[in-house]
């Protein structure tokens, strides 16, 4: 063969310069682009064999990756189809542009990579990002063909020549250039197999050139070290995603997790995803044991495209509210270098993320139905996903409001429909709405729990980061129903009915016995109240109206309702006209009267956790005085 020398018709002198520039941040996918090359012609020539176009030894296919820290190279080969000088001009030396001025400009500030190389075909060229010369030795499958070699400096000339290979594949050495020499490091190397060739159908091999083995003496009776490779496959090339559920065991599953999390405690169940129309997809997802910190646990599905990793960020083809799951999903629609706008705009994602979204909840109807008890004790960890969904995505609503779960503060459990039918007969109010009674803090309601359930009401614990929105939902989603925290009034007063306990006080002391209280609150925001209660509630109640607390709750979490996060707490003070404490209030010395009602007040600021400060020093002087 003889040498030959040309220029890279890509028609600009610019190309290097941006793809060292400005994928700079995400150098390390060279080497996912060149391993992936090199799978991809070790299967063709696989597939070649089968189909009877290739005839000769097919042999073991492999991919090696080979450093050399003294010679500052990383070399990437394979014993797949090889290529002729031909092909190189062809697949190497022809960039696919319609036009590089339109590509220069277009992508002078890209900060996506993926966008890039997927855009224009650069896969190859991503070696320049570290390398300031490229070598080529190939030699092709077809019956005569001789070795081939490239080599580019990163500049547009190219030179061809003869090879050196003797078996069939190709060898792409990367004399790595001083800006990139970290990746000159064995830790290094390995750290990127693993993330993004840790699953490959191909074995990939890891080897280090080293120069520390002692071999013999020499003729002065000095040592002698012999330069040897040290090597590892890197890769699982037969994951569980790619077999078949009835041929995995749940050891399989729980093995495979902890492959993927090392440190994490056993997931609650998966589901296994396969589907080949209208798109390819499979994989499997894990439900974990959720932790306090949801954002620790985010991130955490792998995308894969044919066993290559891409990202694991999943925004777009997760459902938002699956975001917390684990696992991985690969789809060999999705481009290996896609970028976060083809995400966002792709047909075949959106179909995916539908496709997941029923599949999880046909899961859990299925655990629902096979073994309620089971579910019910999962429930702590898989709420928050379904109340998420039933939020975030009708869809799944429709699915989900037959498994969803309300827990009592009995621990006890029911669907929506069963809760209905259980709460209807005690808590329709007159408006014939069912009235929802929820506590979020059952330490600091239990005061509130308790007067409700003496009145034969039952009531729910919505105590998760979540369920405030939740709420809010199933407020517009169930029909006639409505939803009150349990502190939101007085136990007579939580549901309206037609009935009213009326005040044994007459209505002059009603207006004495309001003016009293009013004197002893020197807090600005409290409305006073006598109300007729039971004579065994409380004698004085504090609560913040229903509308107006979830509003500031809204607030607090970024719900959009700053207007309400600004204004200042406003309390309802109810009297309990009918405890005989403010019987011994009205018969008390004026001194006296203002003593018992701050201390009533008081206590029931102390129920709440309300008291504190100043005022908490106050009360214990007080009590101590009083008794």
């Amino acid at each position: 063969m003889t040498t030959e020398k040309g220029s890279i018709s890509i028609h600009t002198e610019n190309i290097f310069p941006i793809i060292k520039k400005f994928l700079y941040s995400d150098n390390e996918i060279f080497l996912r682009e060149l391993v992936s090359n090199a799978v991809d012609a070790v299967q063709k020539i696989k597939r070649l064999g089968a189909l009877g176009q290739f005839n000769g030894e097919v042999g073991q296919p492999l991919v090696e990756v080979k450093l050399d820290e003294k010679a500052k190279t990383i070399t990437i080969s394979d014993n797949g189809l090889g290529m002729t000088a031909e092909e190189i001009k062809k697949y190497i030396n022809q960039v696919a542009f319609s036009g590089a001025s339109e590509f220069v400009e277009k992508f002078k500030d890209a900060k996506d990579a993926n966008e890039i190389i997927g855009k224009f075909g650069l896969g190859f060229y991503s070696a320049f990002m570290v390398a300031d010369l490229v070598e080529i030795n190939t030699l092709s499958y077809q019956d005569g063909a001789e070795p081939a070699k490239w080599t580019c400096d990163g500049s547009t000339e190219f030179e061809i020549s003869e090879g050196t290979r003797t078996t069939r594949g190709t060898d792409i050495i990367l004399h790595i250039n001083a800006e990139s020499e970290e990746f000159l490091s064995e830790h290094k190397l390995q750290e990127i197999l693993d993330k993004y060739a840790k699953f490959l159908p191909v074995p990939i091999k890891f080897g280090t050139k080293t120069d520390s083995v002692e071999d013999g003496v020499d003729e002065e009776g000095k040592a002698k070290y012999t330069s040897v490779e040290v090597d590892n496959i890197v890769n699982t090339t037969n994951p569980i995603w790619t077999k078949a559920p009835a041929d995995l065991s749940d050891a399989d599953y729980l093995d495979f997790y902890k492959q993927l999390y090392p440190f994490s405690d056993d997931p609650l169940f998966w589901i296994h995803l396969n589907v080949d129309y209208p798109f390819n997809l499979t994989g499997v997802l894990y439900f974990p044991k959720l932790k306090e910190d949801f954002d620790m646990q985010r991130n955490k599905i792998k995308l894969f495209s044919r066993q290559v990793f891409i990202t694991d960020e999943v925004k777009d083809i997760v459902p938002e509210f699956l975001m917390l799951l684990h696992g991985v999903i690969d789809s060999p629609d999705i481009p290996l270098n896609v970028s976060r706008s083809f995400l966002q705009a792709d047909g075949n994602v959106k179909k995916i993320n539908n496709y997941i979204t029923k599949k999880v909840a046909d899961k859990l109807n299925e655990l629902f139905k096979a073994d309620r008890k089971s579910f019910e004790e999962k429930w702590g960890d898989i709420g928050l996903f379904v109340k998420y969904g039933m939020i975030s995505e009708e869809k799944f609503y429709e699915k989900a409001k037959d498994f969803a779960l309300l827990t009592n503060t009995k621990k006890e459990a029911f669907t929506l429909e069963e809760y209905k039918e259980k709460v209807s007969a005690a808590q329709t109010d007159k408006n014939g709405n069912v009235v929802y009674l929820y506590a979020t803090d059952l330490d600091k309601q239990d005061g509130f729990i308790q007067a409700a359930e003496k009145k034969g009401y039952d009531v729910l614990v919505m105590d998760s980061a979540i369920d405030n929105h939740f709420v809010s939902s199933m407020e517009q989603k169930l029909e006639k129903t409505s939803w009150k925290r349990v502190d939101a009034s007085v136990a007579n007063q939580l549901i309206e009915k037609d009935e009213k306990l009326e005040s044994v006080l007459s209505e002059e002391q009603s207006t004495t016995v309001k003016g009293i209280f009013e004197k002893a609150i020197t807090k600005p925001g409290y409305t006073v109240e006598v109300v007729g209660l039971n004579p065994d509630d409380a004698p004085v109640t504090i609560t913040m109206d229903e509308f107006m607390r979830r509003m500031k709750d809204m607030a607090k979490m970024g719900g959009g309702m700053s207007f309400y996060g600004n204004m200042p707490d406003s309390y309802k003070v109810a009297i309990n006209g009918n405890h005989k404490l403010v019987s011994k209030i009205l018969a008390a010395g004026e001194e006296e009267q203002s003593k018992f009602a701050k201390q009533a007040v008081d206590l029931a600021l102390l129920s709440q956790g309300m008291l504190t400060g100043a005022e908490l020093t106050a009360f214990v002087s007080r009590s101590v005085e009083l008794i």
